[in-house]
């Protein structure tokens, strides 16, 4: 049995039986109020306060829904930076090996055109040094040939035991060790 209608006829049995008010006796025109101030009140709800209430709820779902597709679109976004950025990475990482790579290229032309700077320089001081040398040489043996014949002029002085013309005997001299270097006095002995 329905309990709504148990109530009813339990509070009607009773109602007839004792005079005093109880809250769980149920008297027709009561019921009859009840539901006609809920349906009223249901009524006011639904046209004044369910409204503001329905649409704070919708505004707030769509600033939800659109808190989420902003954040789906900033992780796409920073998905897509972040590819960016590696594919910069890629570019300047190729880049400076590139840089590099010419660097090393230039650093050895550098290098090999020092030495070859080097070794020219450094053949030019031996071929420099061998002139000095070779003039030098020149030098000491027009000294040394000076010196020879001014002993010869001394040692054919005191032979002869006279003093020559210094003029006329260096020359003389002279023309015999410049014979001599020539090859002739061999011929002549």
């Amino acid at each position: 049995m329905n309990l709504p209608f148990a109530v009813l006829q339990h509070g009607a049995e009773t109602g007839a039986a004792e005079a005093s008010p109880n809250v769980f006796n149920l008297a027709a025109n009561v019921s009859f109020w009840t539901v006609v101030i809920f349906l009223l009140l249901l009524f006011v709800l639904a046209k004044y306060a369910f409204p503001p209430i329905l649409g704070y709820a919708a505004a707030r779902e769509k600033r939800i829904q659109d808190a989420l597709d902003a954040a789906r679109r900033d992780r796409e976004e920073s998905q897509r930076m972040i590819e960016e950025q590696r594919q910069a990475l890629l570019h300047a990482r190729d880049e400076a090996q590139h840089v590099v790579g010419d660097a090393q290229k230039a650093a050895e032309r550098v290098r090999r055109e020092m030495l070859e700077k080097a070794r020219m320089e450094q053949d030019d001081i031996i071929e420099r040094a061998k002139r000095e040398i070779a003039a030098e040489r020149e030098r000491a043996l027009d000294s040394l040939r000076r010196e020879a014949v001014e002993l010869a002029m001394a040692a054919a002085s005191r032979l002869v035991e006279r003093k020559l013309d210094s003029e006329e005997d260096r020359r003389i001299v002279s023309d015999f060790l410049a014979s001599v270097d020539r090859g002739e006095v061999a011929a002549t002995r």
